[in-house]
C-alpha cells in the first residue's frame, strides 16, 4: 500500500538527518481508503492515488499554517508500506479532513520512500496566502476557501528520493 506523508521542508530535512519519517507512532498519512473512494466517487486507482496525494498536500498546508517559520512550500513523501501497516480511524469518519487519512503505527524508514512531492518556488506566494486563510476557510468563509483552492491549483513537483539533499539544502 502506498501512503502519502505530509511534511514541511524542515520536516523533510529532519527525516533526511534521522533516516526516518516520524519519531514515534502513530504517523498520520493519506492513502486510498474506502472513505476516500466514497468521497472522491471514483474507482480509477490512478485518480484515487492522486486524490490521496492532494489530501496529504492539504495536510502539509495545515502543518505550514502551524509553523510560520517553515518555507512556504508543501511537501509530501510517498512511501510503500506493507498492507495492514496503515489503518483508518473509524471514529474520524464524519470529519471532513478524514477521507484517506490513515495512521501508521511506527516511524517509517526514509529508505522506503518512493518519491517526494514539493511545490515549485513560484507557488510560495499562493501557499503563504492559503496557509493564512486556512482557519477562515475551515470556518466556512467562501473567500478564504477560494484562497486555499489557489494553492491547490499548483501541482506538486515529483522528485526522486536521491534529490532530497538538494531539496533541503541551503536556499531551498
Amino acid at each position: 500500500m502506498r501512503v502519502y506523508v505530509p511534511l514541511t521542508l524542515p520536516g523533510l530535512a529532519e527525516a533526511h538527518e534521522t533516516g526516518r519519517l516520524g519519531v514515534a507512532g502513530p504517523l498520520v498519512a493519506y492513502a486510498v481508503t474506502p472513505a476516500l473512494c466514497e468521497w472522491y466517487l471514483s474507482d480509477d486507482m490512478e485518480e484515487l492515488e492522486y486524490a490521496a496525494l492532494g489530501r496529504a498536500a492539504l495536510a502539509s498546508l495545515r502543518l505550514l499554517a502551524a509553523d510560520p517559520g517553515a518555507p512556504r512550500r508543501r511537501v509530501v513523501v510517498a512511501v510503500d508500506v506493507p498492507d495492514g501497516a496503515a489503518t483508518a480511524d473509524p471514529d474520524r469518519g464524519a470529519d471532513p479532513a478524514a477521507p484517506g487519512e490513515v495512521r501508521v503505527a511506527a516511524a517509517l524508514p526514509l529508505a522506503k520512500a518512493a518519491s517526494v512531492h514539493v511545490d515549485a518556488p513560484d507557488a510560495e506566494t499562493d501557499v503563504t496566502a492559503a496557509a493564512r486563510a486556512l482557519a477562515a476557510a475551515d470556518g466556512g468563509d467562501d473567500d478564504a476557501q477560494s484562497v486555499v483552492d489557489g494553492a491547490e491549483d499548483h501541482e506538486l513537483l515529483w522528485f526522486a528520493t536521491q534529490e532530497i539533499p538538494h531539496l533541503v539544502g541551503p536556499g531551498h
